[in-house]
């Protein structure tokens, strides 16, 4: 089966066709870098970082690229808010970000160009535009005529007359027409210096959309293969991206446009700018939850839904994914009992094993790899991909009772257990899942001490019931030891940490 893609563009799944065979150029928009980065601004990148292991696997070079917006209005507003400066502030906020990413699994990325160190290529297509009389200078201010695009709009499906009756006609007459958007801002005098950049038209800084493009056409000429983002981007930003792109270029700009769905907690996009999430939005920054949760966890929760679909980032839906994702944890525990090795180390999978009687299960767990590519290959469903490894455990794991591998068995279908497992991981490692032996959470530690400090504290009351004193003042000074102390009280026996 080919890979196909679901093409916003077109509305409707297409055959992949690189622009240069063998080659892939990817790029996805990434955050305004003025404030901590929540769970939303991750979503995209553990999406296409994704995109980007299963177009490797296929025998595609890639090269992706994600932007940092770190000359903004919003970053201008927060550095001043922090007493600080414009760059400090995005400096602080990418580093944290990325910190972020790593743990996350996001290592595909290429290039991770800010705009403000694209200011020359910014000016240039704003030139090349103003040349062509797409653009023009007004006070200062240089803003992109809607009407010099071919097809305005043709990503989001609007009609232009929709987008011009939602747009405020200004009193002041600055623009041509009230839909025109700014590529170049001229400085205000209450600005900081450091975001006031020399151009033609003086001092000023450059508009969101322009950034983008300028920056995508660098890396990967124009045009490229696909350009990713969220759903809230079709419109306006990548409407107004491919209208300065083309009209400038003169060539299609992206060949494939990817949305993924919003990010929502209790169905409600995730925003930092929105009033009402404000008193939720601390639990759903990235460096809080990647404290709360393990970062394959949240990795998982992301990829157990088709990327075009919403993800519920609710404490709910994260216990639920969480039981699932422990039982491909308990089969790994279960084989490196069963085989005394680490099955994180890594080992042959199944089609690379040569064992013999085993036909039947090679084929089964053939179809289940099949499946895959196939759920992959089909728009990057990640979440059927998933399935199909949900699938795969309870074969395992009726192999090895076939085989009575906890009673002992034989040695060589240990092996074989051991490389079904090495099958499941290497298709998990295409979604950047089971690569490394998960850390013991904190919380987990924390129920499995409570759970067995009940246990102990019940078995020494009974000894006592039973009067073996003995027994049970020998429990109270071995924790005592352990720095733990008892203390027996009218309504039971509570404990507590000692120094």
């Amino acid at each position: 089966m080919s890979l196909r893609i679901y093409n916003t563009l077109s509305q409707k799944k297409e055959e992949f066709r690189p622009v240069h065979p063998g080659k892939v150029g990817m790029y996805v928009c990434g955050p305004t870098v003025y404030k901590p980065s929540h769970i939303g601004h991750a979503v995209g990148p553990i999406i296409f970082d994704t995109v980007k292991r299963w177009l490797v696997h296929k025998g595609y070079e890639v090269t992706w690229v994600v932007n940092i917006t770190d000359v903004d209005d919003k970053l201008i507003v927060e550095a001043k808010a922090q007493n600080t400066t414009v760059p400090e502030l995005a400096e602080r906020v990418t580093k944290s970000y990325l910190e972020a990413l790593e743990q996350l699994g996001v290592r595909g990325i290429d290039h991770m160009p800010k705009a403000s160190e694209h200011i020359p290529e910014i000016i240039d297509m704003c030139q090349r535009l103003i040349a062509k009389n797409a653009a023009y200078v007004s006070g200062g201010d240089v803003y992109f005529d809607i009407t010099a695009a071919r097809d305005y709009l043709k990503l989001s499906h609007r009609k232009a007359e929709e987008q011009q009756a939602g747009t405020r006609q200004l009193a002041s007459g600055e623009k041509r027409n009230p839909g025109d958007f700014a590529l170049w801002k001229a400085a205000k005098p209450d600005e900081p210096p450091e975001v006031q950049y020399d151009s033609p038209w003086g001092k000023g800084r450059p508009g969101w959309h322009i950034e983008c493009s300028a920056m995508s056409s660098k890396y990967l000429g124009q045009p490229f293969d696909i350009h990713g983002g969220g759903r809230d981007l079709i419109h306006p930003h990548h409407d107004n991206e491919i209208a300065q792109s083309e009209t400038c270029c003169d060539k299609p700009f992206a060949n494939y446009w990817m949305h993924n769905g919003l990010t929502t907690f209790n169905t409600k996009k995730v925003s930092k700018s929105d009033p009402e999430m404000a008193r939720i939005m601390d639990q759903l920054v990235l460096g809080n939850l990647l404290k709360k949760y393990p970062a394959e966890l949240l990795r998982f929760v992301v990829l157990s839904t088709h990327y075009r679909r919403p993800i519920e980032f609710s404490d709910e839906e994260i216990a639920a994914k969480k039981k699932g994702l422990e039982s491909f944890y308990r089969l790994f525990e279960r084989i490196e009992r069963i085989t005394g090795q680490d099955p994180y180390a890594g080992g042959p999978t199944l089609d690379q094993l040569q064992a013999g009687g085993v036909d039947a299960f090679k084929k089964i767990c053939a179809d289940f790899q099949d499946r895959f590519a196939e759920a992959m290959d089909d728009d990057f469903n990640t979440g059927a991909a998933i399935g199909v490894l949900f699938e795969m455990v309870p074969a395992i794991n009726r192999f090895i009772d076939e085989h009575q591998l906890e009673a002992g068995g034989n040695g060589e279908m240990k092996a074989v257990a051991m490389a079904s497992v090495q099958s499941l991981r290497a298709m998990g490692g295409f979604l950047g899942l089971f690569e490394r032996r998960p850390p013991a959470s904190a919380e987990s530690s924390g129920e499995l001490v409570e759970s067995l400090m009940d246990v102990l504290i019940s078995v020494r009351a009974e000894a006592r019931k039973a009067k073996q004193y003995a027994l049970s003042d020998l429990i109270r000074d071995r924790l005592g030891a352990l720095g733990i102390t008892l203390e027996d009280r009218p309504g039971g026996t509570v404990w507590r940490k000692t120094d």
